[in-house]
């Protein structure tokens, strides 16, 4: 786990206990982390994954199939600089179930109320998603939407698809994993964090064309589509397929621009015989962490394979002045220093890129690939830029607030991160209740998600605050599809009033006309 930013608050869910006796419920205590951490997500808040737990008890030398005392969990959540922990547990009684949570807080070493959630155990993720809420109302700022608010946005799980997932995570044989995965799948086909694992799964066995199918089936707007592309270049690097795997880190570089994307794609690009893009990004790559040796290497092997010893040998000299024992540097600069000409141009579709060389040329060091993935730090780099934000922003009026938050929001939607859009239109729309384009812009997000009900409410209320086309449209594609075609065509003419050119609006009235036609 990257360090964590001043500023940015940490949680660390715990796997809640059982204390029900009841057989076939010992995965639930592990489905509790799994949920709160993706409900409790918001502005300035980090919480840690289950892998970063995970390591962090691992290294710690106790074993995931050991329930650690407070204390261990309190020294471990120390060592992790955690502002929060929550604890929790589970019962059934009868034909309730029953779930309990707090919450820790570590600077203030305060343990809060205990928060709790119950019903019926078909409504587990609706359960754990009301205590989500509740931990959430203990920290400082609260959520600025209401509960119920909250728990509409929060993504149905099927209960079935969901327990297949947890005991697919949990377990350790490979094709037991794989066996729970598929059916999680089977059972949900759009079940993105299932097919995530299950990608996983291929990939750390090293059957990389497998890997590759499943990553290739998560969608570009998924929150999970980072992580999916990444591990699909690689998978499709290791296959050999450059040209897919440039492709997949390059939406990626589009999307969030890590450093190691853009060594990879320096590496990709190193394969493929393009010396100078291979360059260029390791140049970003660079740029951007200068004290990463990966990084400094492969520019220095790139500049000397384009051509340009002395910069390859200014690049070796400060890596060696980094990491004096490696072993390649040295041989490399030994070689620029003799006087060492760069070598051909070799065949893209060669496995290696020593492979075609004379038998007399000296061997070049191959680019190094980054096989780590840290968007959690890009995103804690984020909130920290967000956090400095809204203190600056803090002091201006509300209209000014909230229209940075819509200017937010539009640029995370044009980037496929619906998720991060919706918080930051809400955030909006609490600074400033009456900005009507925040309203507009959260119905069109609304739509697509299918939360028709809650898109016309913030529709009407866009149109009430100020009459504009984008609410009005999406009036009228609530009502065509009700087949209330009236009220559809009046929609789209007063969107037609406000921009007569408007081609969506020309569009979906030609649409509405058509309609009106068939059904006379």
């Amino acid at each position: 786990m990257g360090q964590t930013l001043a500023g940015t608050r940490t949680v660390m869910v715990m796997p809640f206990e059982n204390q029900t006796t009841a057989p076939g419920l010992e995965w639930v205590g592990e489905a509790f982390p799994e949920v709160l951490s993706q409900r409790m997500e918001a502005p300035g808040l980090y919480v840690i994954s289950r892998d970063d737990r995970s390591y962090a008890f691992d290294h710690a030398g106790i074993p995931l199939s050991v329930r650690p005392s407070r204390a261990t969990v309190y020294r471990v959540a120390e060592q992790m600089d955690a502002d929060y922990v929550v604890l929790g547990n589970y019962g059934l009684d009868g034909q309730t179930f029953k779930a309990n949570a707090q919450l820790l807080d570590m600077k203030k070493l305060h343990l809060y109320p205990e928060v709790h959630s119950s019903g019926a155990l078909t409504s587990l993720i609706d359960l754990q998603t009301a205590l989500a809420w509740e931990l959430l109302q203990q920290m400082t700022p609260p959520p600025a939407i209401s509960r119920d608010q909250f728990l509409k946005a929060s993504r149905p799980i099927s209960l079935a698809a969901f327990e297949s997932y947890i005991r697919g995570i949990l377990a350790t044989d490979q094709q037991q994993k794989i066996r729970y995965l598929r059916n999680a799948i089977k059972l949900n086909p759009n079940y993105t964090l299932a097919m995530l694992q299950l990608g996983k799964t291929y990939y750390s066995a090293h059957e990389y064309e497998s890997a590759a199918s499943w990553f290739s089936r998560i969608a570009k707007d998924d929150p999970v589509a980072g992580e999916a592309n990444f591990l699909l270049g690689m998978s499709e690097f290791y296959r050999g397929s450059f040209e897919k795997a440039f492709t997949a880190f390059n939406y990626l570089a589009s999307r969030l621009p890590l450093t190691e994307v853009y060594n990879n794609l320096g590496v990709v690009e190193a394969r493929r015989g393009r010396r100078s893009a291979a360059v260029e990004y390791f140049s970003k790559a660079v740029s951007a962490d200068p004290n990463d040796p990966d990084y400094r290497f492969n520019l220095a092997v790139a500049s000397f394979k384009n051509g340009d010893s002395a910069g390859a040998a200014r690049q070796l000299r400060e890596q060696l002045q980094r990491s004096p024992s490696d072993g390649e540097a040295k041989a490399l600069l030994d070689l620029i220093n003799r006087g060492g000409a760069p070598p051909p141009p070799v065949n893209p579709t060669a496995t290696s890129g020593n492979a075609l060389l004379p038998p007399n040329q000296p061997r070049i060091p191959m680019e190094r690939l980054k096989r780590n993935y840290d968007e959690a730090s890009y995103r804690q780099v984020e909130m920290e830029i967000d956090k400095l934000a809204e203190a600056r922003l803090a002091k201006t009026d509300g209209r000014t607030h909230a229209a940075y938050h819509v200017e937010r929001g539009k640029e995370l939607l044009a980037q496929n991160m619906a998720t991060q859009a919706e918080s930051e239109f809400r955030a909006a729309i609490s600074a400033d209740r009456n900005n009507a384009t925040a309203h507009a812009q959260l119905a069109i997000l609304l739509e697509k998600k299918g939360d028709l009900a809650s898109a016309r409410t913030e529709a009407q209320t866009s149109v009430r605050l100020q009459p504009n086309v984008d609410a009005w449209l999406v009036l009228a594609r609530l009502d065509l599809n009700q087949s209330q075609l009236e009220s559809a065509a009046s929609e789209v003419d007063h969107a037609l009033a406000l921009q007569p050119a408007d081609p969506t609006a020309q569009v979906l009235k030609r649409d509405i006309a058509a309609k009106q036609t068939v059904s006379k």
